[in-house]
C-alpha cells in the first residue's frame, strides 16, 4: 500500500464540462429532470405513484412544531401499522400527519439535494438554489430535538426506533442525508442541513460503539459507512471515522446481531424467530474475509464503497485486499457486458457465477452506479485501469440506459433481452418493463442517476500533491497546481483527442493519461517530458508550460465479443461494442422475431458505423452484416430435423443507453452468430 498515489477527486468547481455528450446529460438533468423529480417528490407528476418524500417531512415539521408549542401536553398520534409500506387504504384520504410511502422514502430528498448541490458546483442558478434552502428548511423542521432526523419513527413513535436494523433503513436515510448535505455545503457554502446531518450522526454515535450500553449493530442496507467516510474528511471529527469503522468491524461478526435483533423482534411481536440468510445484507461473515460478491447488489456495492473507503483513510492493507477479493469476483464472474450487475429478481441479488441471464436479468440502475462508485474508490487507492475501464463501461451502458433520453422517464431494472409479450403474460418477468416509468413508488433510481451524471466530472480526474489522473476523457477542463489542463475529444465515438496545457508559468507535474482497455494501439503522445507506462496508465513527467500538448490516439474498432463458455446464456451468440459503448438491436429497426437473427462471423470487419439520430439525440449506429432464418412453422409443435435456411439481410445496433425511446418493441444485446 503506498499512500503517495492515493488520490481525491478534483473539486467540481475546478473543472468545466464541454463535452458534446456528457454536457448534454448533464444540461438534461439540470434543466428536465431536477424540476421533474421535485414534483415527483411532492406528488405532482400525473400518472407516476406517489413519491409521498416531502408529505412526510412537512407531516414529521408539523409534529415538531406541536410538540415545541404543547410541550409535555402535545400526544403524538400512534399508528399501529409499522408495515415496510405504508399506503392509504384504497378509497381513503391520505392524513395529513400520518407517514406514507416505504421505510426509506426519505432519501428520495437526499438524493435529489445531492444533485442539486452537484449542478450548482458547476453553474450557479440563484431560483433552483432558492428552491433548495425551501426543501432544506422543510427538511429541518422535521429533526427532533436529539438529533434524530427520519420520518418513518417521528411520525410512528419512537419506541421501535432502531429495532430493526436489518430491514428498516434509518442508518441508510442517515448515509444519504450525509451524502446530500455534503454535496450541497460544498457547492454552496451554505451548512444548515451539513448541520442537522451531524446532528443525526452525533445521535446515532451515543448509541452505537463498543460500549458496555451502546448498541452492537449495523446497517442493514448500506451507505452509512462511505458517507461517514465522507463526512469524516469534510469535518475532520474523529468520531464520524470511528463510527463508520465500527459498522464495518461489527458486521458480520459472532454472535450474530441479527440473530439477537430477530429474537427481540419475534418477542415483541409474539412469533417464532425466523433466522435469515445474512449473505443477502453481506453479513454472513465479517467483511475482511469475504471473497464473493453476494447478496443484494446495490447493499455490496455500497459496502464495498465504503470498505474501499476505510482502506485509504485508515491505511489498512487487510481491507484492501478485501476489496480487492470482492473486485475481481464482480468483475470476472458476475458483470454484464453492459456494465450493469445483479444476475436476479430473487432479492435484486448477485446469482452464483457465470449465471448471467439476458432476458431475467436485474442489473438495477443503482447496482451500476454503485459499482462506479466501487471502481472510483479503487482508482484512489491505486490507479489501476480495470477499475476505470469498469467505471467507464457502467456509465456509458446502463446507468445512463436508466434515463429516457428527455429525461422524464425511467428503467428500475435493465435487461439485456426483451420480448414485450412476455413482460405482460409471464409473472417471471414481472420486474422487466419494455419501457420506462414515469417514476416508482420505490424511487431509489431516478435521483441515483440525477446525482452521479451531475457529478461525473469527479469520476473523470482524480489527483495527488503532484499527479493528476485522467480516467475518463470528456471534453472540459480541469485546474491543477497552477495549471489548466484542456481536453478536447470526441467520445464516445472517436478515440482522437487532444490535452493541451495552459499556464501563466511553468509548472512543475505529471499528468497520467489512462489507456483504455478496448483501444488496441491506444497512444499518448507529447515531447519533451518523461513517459513511464504503468498498470495501464502513462505518466508524463516534467516542466508544463503554456501551449504544451499532449495528443491522444485510442483506436475504435469494432469489437465482437464472446462470453467465457460457463455463460451458459450467451453459447454461440456475441455482443458488439465499440469504444465504451455496447450495442444491441430493437424490433423498430430489425423487425420482430430477432431470434431468428445471426451476425456474419466476420461481421466485426466487414460492420460499417453509421450516422445516426434518436428522438434527436445524435449517436453512431452499427450496420452488421448477417443473416435471417428462415421461420419453419406447421401442424405439429415438433418436426424431424432439418438444415435451416437463411436469407441474407443487414442487422441494424443502436448504444444500448438509447434502447427503449422509440416506442416498444423486442430488444437483444447479444446476438447468434
Amino acid at each position: 500500500m503506498n499512500p503517495h498515489m492515493f488520490s481525491q477527486p478534483a473539486n467540481l468547481r475546478d473543472m468545466q464540462i464541454t463535452d458534446s455528450f456528457w454536457l448534454r446529460e448533464m444540461e438534461l438533468v439540470r434543466n428536465n429532470v431536477i424540476p421533474y423529480q421535485w414534483d415527483a417528490l411532492n406528488d405532482r407528476v400525473p400518472g407516476a405513484a406517489p413519491s409521498w418524500c416531502m408529505h412526510n417531512f412537512r407531516a414529521a415539521g408539523l409534529q415538531q412544531q406541536r410538540i415545541r408549542e404543547q410541550g409535555s401536553q402535545w400526544q403524538a398520534p400512534v399508528y399501529a401499522y409499522r408495515g415496510f409500506n405504508v399506503l392509504p387504504e384504497e378509497g381513503e384520504e391520505p392524513d395529513p400527519d400520518a407517514f406514507y410511502g416505504f421505510v426509506f422514502q426519505d432519501t428520495d430528498f437526499s438524493k435529489w439535494i445531492e444533485a442539486v448541490g452537484y449542478s450548482l458546483a458547476r453553474k450557479p442558478d440563484p431560483c433552483l438554489e432558492e428552491i433548495a434552502d425551501g426543501a432544506i428548511d422543510v427538511v429541518c423542521s422535521a429533526q427532533d430535538e436529539n438529533g434524530y432526523l427520519d420520518t418513518y419513527y417521528l411520525l410512528h413513535g419512537m419506541d421501535r426506533a432502531f429495532k430493526y436494523l436489518k430491514d428498516h433503513h434509518e442508518l441508510y436515510c442517515l448515509g444519504h442525508l450525509i451524502e446530500g448535505a455534503v454535496s450541497y455545503y460544498q457547492a454552496t457554502g451554505k451548512d444548515k442541513l451539513l448541520r442537522a446531518a451531524c446532528r443525526f450522526a452525533d445521535y446515532v454515535a451515543q448509541l452505537f460503539g463498543y460500549g458496555e450500553e451502546q448498541c452492537k449493530g449495523y446497517p442493514g442496507h448500506e451507505i452509512a459507512e462511505m458517507a461517514l467516510m465522507r463526512l469524516y474528511e469534510v469535518t475532520g471529527e474523529e468520531r464520524y471515522r470511528d463510527l463508520a469503522n465500527f459498522f464495518l468491524d461489527q458486521r458480520g461478526t459472532q454472535p450474530h446481531y441479527f440473530d439477537a435483533e430477530g429474537h427481540e423482534r419475534a418477542e415483541y411481536e409474539k412469533r417464532a424467530f425466523r433466522p435469515g440468510e445474512y449473505s443477502y445484507y453481506q453479513a454472513h461473515k465479517p467483511v475482511r474475509e469475504q471473497d464473493e460478491a453476494v447478496g443484494h447488489a446495490v447493499r455490496a456495492m455500497y459496502l464495498y464503497s465504503g470498505m474501499a473507503d476505510a482502506a485509504r483513510i485508515n491505511q489498512d492493507e487487510s481491507m484492501l485486499e478485501a476489496c480487492r477479493r470482492l473486485w475481481r469476483s464482480t468483475v470476472r464472474d458476475k458483470l454484464y457486458v453492459t456494465g450493469g450487475v445483479g444476475g436476479t429478481e430473487v432479492g435484486e441479488a448477485f446469482s452464483f457465477p457465470f449465471d448471467l441471464p439476458n432476458d431475467l436479468a436485474y442489473s438495477e440502475t443503482c447496482a451500476a452506479i454503485g459499482l462506479a462508485f466501487f471502481a472510483r474508490r479503487m482508482l484512489q487507492l491505486e490507479p489501476i485501469s480495470q477499475y476505470a475501464d469498469v467505471m467507464e463501461l457502467a456509465l456509458y451502458n446502463t446507468v445512463l440506459a436508466g434515463m429516457a433520453l428527455d429525461g422524464r422517464s425511467f428503467f428500475y431494472v435493465n435487461p439485456l433481452s426483451v420480448l414485450p409479450e412476455a413482460c405482460r403474460r409471464d409473472k417471471r418477468f414481472q420486474h422487466v418493463k419494455p419501457v420506462r416509468q414515469k417514476w416508482f413508488g420505490c424511487a431509489c433510481c431516478p435521483p441515483n442517476i440525477a446525482r452521479i451524471v451531475s457529478s461525473v466530472g469527479a469520476y473523470a480526474w482524480t489527483k495527488t500533491e503532484d499527479t493528476l489522473f485522467t480516467h475518463l476523457y470528456m471534453g472540459g477542463s480541469v485546474k491543477f497546481r497552477g495549471l489548466t489542463l484542456e481536453i478536447t475529444t470526441g467520445m464516445p465515438w472517436s478515440g482522437d483527442g487532444e490535452a493541451v496545457v495552459h499556464a501563466a508559468a511553468p509548472v512543475s507535474a505529471t499528468l497520467a493519461f489512462r489507456l483504455p482497455g478496448w483501444s488496441r494501439g491506444a497512444q499518448v503522445l507529447c515531447e519533451g517530458k518523461t513517459m513511464e507506462i504503468r498498470d495501464g496508465y502513462c505518466y508524463l513527467s516534467g516542466l508544463w508550460q503554456e501551449g504544451d500538448t499532449v495528443r491522444l490516439r485510442f483506436p475504435m474498432r469494432i469489437r465482437m465479443l464472446t462470453a467465457d463458455t460457463r455463460v451458459r446464456e450467451n453459447t454461440g451468440k456475441v455482443a458488439f461494442m465499440r469504444g465504451p459503448v455496447t450495442y444491441c438491436m430493437e424490433e423498430k429497426d430489425n423487425g420482430a422475431a430477432m431470434h431468428l437473427l445471426l451476425a456474419d462471423a466476420e461481421a466485426a470487419e466487414r460492420a460499417q458505423v453509421l450516422d445516426g439520430e434518436i428522438e434527436g439525440h445524435p449517436v453512431k449506429l452499427l450496420r452488421v452484416p448477417g443473416r435471417r432464418e428462415k421461420p419453419r412453422a406447421g401442424d405439429e409443435l415438433y418436426q424431424d430435423y432439418t438444415a435451416p435456411e437463411y436469407e441474407r439481410t443487414e442487422l441494424t445496433l443502436i448504444p444500448y443507453y438509447a434502447w427503449a425511446n422509440r416506442g416498444e418493441g423486442e430488444m437483444n444485446v447479444w446476438v447468434r452468430v
